[in-house]
C-alpha cells in the first residue's frame, strides 16, 4: 500500500490521541478512523473525520432536540421511510471526510461527482510519487461489442502480459523523464511543466468531504456492477465504511437503492400485464428495445 512513511507515522499518532467530547460518536467507526483501507495496488481510502450518526437523520427529520426516547426500530423505520420516499435533506445532516490514494485516470472520473469539497495533491508544490497503477491480468479486457464504455472480455494470458509490460514501461520511463527535468543540477524544470509528461495511472491523492446524501448518490452509481471495476473497488471500500458509521441508513440505501430497481410507467403497465398472464411482447410494449431487455433482466426472464 502506498503510505509514505510520514504518513504512517501521522496516522498512528492520530489514532493514539483521544478527545472528550459532547458530540455524537460512532464506536465501531472510531475504531476505523485514521486508519488506511487498501484498494488497488497501491490505493487507499481512510476516514479523517465525520458528523452525525443513524440518530442525527432521525433528529433533523423530526426536528427535535435531542435524541428522545423513541425506540431503535422507530429510528429504522423513519430511515427506511425517508430512503423509500427519496427524502434528501435528513441524510444531509450528515458528512464525512476521507482521505484517498487513487490513479489519475479514476480521479478524473470521481470528479465529476460535484457535490464535494475537494482539496488533491499539488504537483507544483510536490514532487509525485513513483506509484502507478497495474491491473491484475484477470482485470485487463477487450472493448465491449455493446457498451461503449465498457469492457468486454478477458484478453489471453500472453496478450494481458504483453499490456502490462507496455504499461510498467511506459510508466518507468515518464516517471524517469519527470525526475530528469527536475534535476536542479541539470535542467531544474518547474515543477508544474515536469508534471505534464507523466501517466495516468500515475497516483494522486485528495481529501474528499461530503454529506451523506451526496455520498449515497455517488455510491449508487459508483459500487453498480456496471461502473469501472477499479472505482467499484474504491466505492465498496467506502461502503463498508459507511456501514461503521450509520448502519440504519446503509441497510435502507442497500435495499431501496444499491439493490434496487426502478421501473417506469410504461413497464410497470407491462409487468401488470405479465402478472396477469396478458399476452405482450416488444412491439406492443412501448419500450424501445433496450427498455424491454433491461426490464427483462430485472425480471429473471430471458431476453431471447
Amino acid at each position: 500500500m502506498g503510505l509514505t512513511p510520514e504518513q504512517t507515522t501521522e496516522i498512528e499518532g492520530a489514532r493514539a490521541r483521544s478527545q472528550p467530547t459532547r458530540r455524537a460518536t460512532v464506536p465501531a467507526l472510531e475504531e476505523l478512523l485514521f486508519t488506511a483501507i487498501p484498494v488497488l495496488d497501491h490505493g487507499f481510502i481512510r476516514v479523517v473525520d465525520y458528523m452525525g450518526d443513524d440518530s442525527a437523520v432521525v433528529q433533523a427529520a423530526r426536528v427535535s432536540y435531542g435524541r428522545g426516547t423513541r425506540k431503535t426500530t422507530e429510528d429504522e423505520g423513519l430511515i427506511r421511510y425517508l430512503m423509500r420516499h427519496h427524502h434528501s435533506t435528513p441524510f444531509e445532516m450528515c458528512e464525512i471526510k476521507y482521505h484517498v490514494k487513487l490513479p489519475i485516470f479514476i480521479a478524473r472520473q470521481w470528479i465529476r461527482h460535484r457535490t464535494a469539497n475537494v482539496n488533491e495533491y499539488s504537483a507544483r508544490y510536490s514532487i509525485m510519487d513513483q506509484d502507478f497503477y497495474l491491473p491484475a491480468p484477470e482485470h485487463l479486457a477487450r472493448q465491449s461489442a455493446d457498451n461503449r464504455q465498457g469492457r468486454g472480455a478477458a484478453l489471453d494470458p500472453a496478450t494481458a502480459a504483453r499490456v502490462l509490460g507496455l504499461l510498467r514501461a511506459d510508466a518507468e520511463q515518464t516517471y524517469s523523464h519527470y525526475e530528469e527535468m527536475l534535476d536542479d543540477t541539470g535542467i531544474g524544470l518547474a515543477r508544474e511543466l515536469a508534471r505534464m509528461n507523466l501517466t495516468l495511472n500515475s497516483y494522486t491523492q485528495w481529501y474528499w468531504k461530503t454529506d451523506l446524501h451526496n455520498l449515497f448518490h455517488f455510491l449508487r452509481l459508483r459500487a453498480d456492477a456496471h461502473a469501472q471495476y477499479e472505482i467499484q473497488a474504491y466505492a465498496h471500500a467506502m461502503l463498508e465504511t459507511v456501514r461503521a458509521w450509520v448502519p440504519l441508513c446503509h441497510a435502507a440505501f442497500c435495499d431501496y437503492r444499491l439493490g434496487a430497481v426502478t421501473f417506469s410507467a410504461k413497464m410497470l403497465e407491462v409487468l401488470k400485464k405479465l402478472l396477469a398472464d396478458t399476452p405482450v411482447d416488444q412491439a406492443s410494449s412501448g419500450l424501445s428495445k433496450r427498455e424491454w431487455a433491461e426490464m427483462l433482466t430485472a425480471l429473471g426472464r430471458p431476453v431471447g
